[in-house]
């Protein structure tokens, strides 16, 4: 009887433990993406830092946010662009298919900002906004701001949006979003990138401030630029670079770029151990935005790459415009920038 009475509490145990397995993995089921990714901070023993970002902002409230943003930065209130697509992102759960309901939040919070209110305020019983404030300002930190441009009467100081498409102005290209499609050369992979479509020779643009920390072959990407920005929160890629004439003249490891600066030319190497071998088929450059929060994601199982395809279309009105050197057939960008950027980093 005894024995009965053990052997039952053992079972009674062992479905508690099935039970308490079960409601914790319907719990995780049921937890939205960004919670996961809150979540995901907070492991005991781990360094704390963001694991896992969905940039799903489409190019018009990337658009309307910078519109206040511009608008007012010599106002009392200077409305942040990231921090307004934050608040959007907050309400929205980072969903923004529905415009309409997009720019409500938007006119909502620069509204209630302008009035006096601050963003604390206004975020105070937001869960989420801290993630999408500092997941957004990773993704866009370095691409508005003050910068000097020259012109036909001289040096203008500006302020505004002061990164740069990826493709040189005047340059036909097609493109559709074809992040996470599938690639099979080598191994099977989803494709973290985005590929633009046009000819050979096309001048690639650097589309923000920062400095080369790879360049060089790969077999995947063939002639490949790897820049990292300044705040060193995003790497940019830029692959199947030109055989023969991958890059411009004077780049290296190490070289200080600005935005708008012609970085390379396109092509249609790579897939190949070979090096300067044309392999694929189409002529494209593949581009794609890594977001680092911690050096351990850079390289391995834990990166992040985001999906470029808003932000190329979104950039597509700065295009940077560039002129031929016959003699050395070399482009180079028409109009100097002077990026603060450059000079408070020190670099070079």
């Amino acid at each position: 009887m005894k024995r009965e009475r053990i052997i039952r509490a053992g079972i009674c145990l062992e479905l508690l433990f099935i039970l308490l397995f079960v409601g914790a993995f319907f719990r995780e089921s049921s937890l939205t993406r960004q919670e996961q990714a809150a979540a995901s901070r907070n492991v005991e023993g781990e360094k704390e830092f963001i694991k896992w970002v969905d940039f799903t902002v489409t190019p018009d409230a990337l658009a309307r946010s910078l519109e206040y943003d511009v608008n007012t930065y010599k106002d009392p209130v200077h409305l942040s662009w990231i921090e307004l697509l934050a608040y959007a992102a907050a309400r929205n759960g980072g969903d923004f298919s529905d415009e309409r309901k997009t720019e409500n939040y938007l006119e909502t919070a620069a509204e209630a900002l302008l009035a006096g209110q601050s963003m604390e305020e206004l975020t105070a019983e937001m869960k989420h906004y801290a993630y999408y404030l500092e997941a957004y300002t990773a993704v866009l930190g370095g691409l508005v701001g003050e910068y000097r441009i020259e012109t036909e009467e001289g040096w203008e100081t500006c302020y505004g949006l002061k990164s740069f498409h990826p493709i040189a102005k005047g340059f036909p290209y097609n493109d559709y979003n074809d992040f996470g499609a599938s690639r099979s050369y080598g191994y099977r992979r989803p494709h973290l990138g985005h590929d633009m479509m046009g000819q050979v020779g096309t001048p690639i643009i650097a589309v923000e401030s920062g400095y080369v920390e790879a360049l060089g072959w790969n077999q995947y990407g063939g002639w490949r630029i790897g820049i990292r920005s300044f705040d060193k929160k995003r790497y940019y890629y830029y692959a199947h670079l030109r055989q023969g004439f991958p890059y411009a003249l004077d780049l290296k490891e190490g070289s200080m770029v600005q935005a708008g600066d012609v970085i390379g030319y396109m092509g249609h190497t790579g897939y190949s151990a070979v090096e300067d071998t044309n392999n694929i088929d189409i002529v494209h450059l593949h581009f794609g935005i890594q977001l680092i929060f911690d050096e351990s994601q850079k390289e391995g199982n834990n990166e992040i790459w985001i999906d470029p395809y808003p932000l190329v279309r979104f950039l597509y009105r700065n295009q940077s415009e560039a002129v031929r050197n016959d003699a050395t057939k070399e482009w180079t960008r028409k109009n100097e920038m002077r990026d603060p950027a450059c000079e408070e980093s020190g670099w070079g």
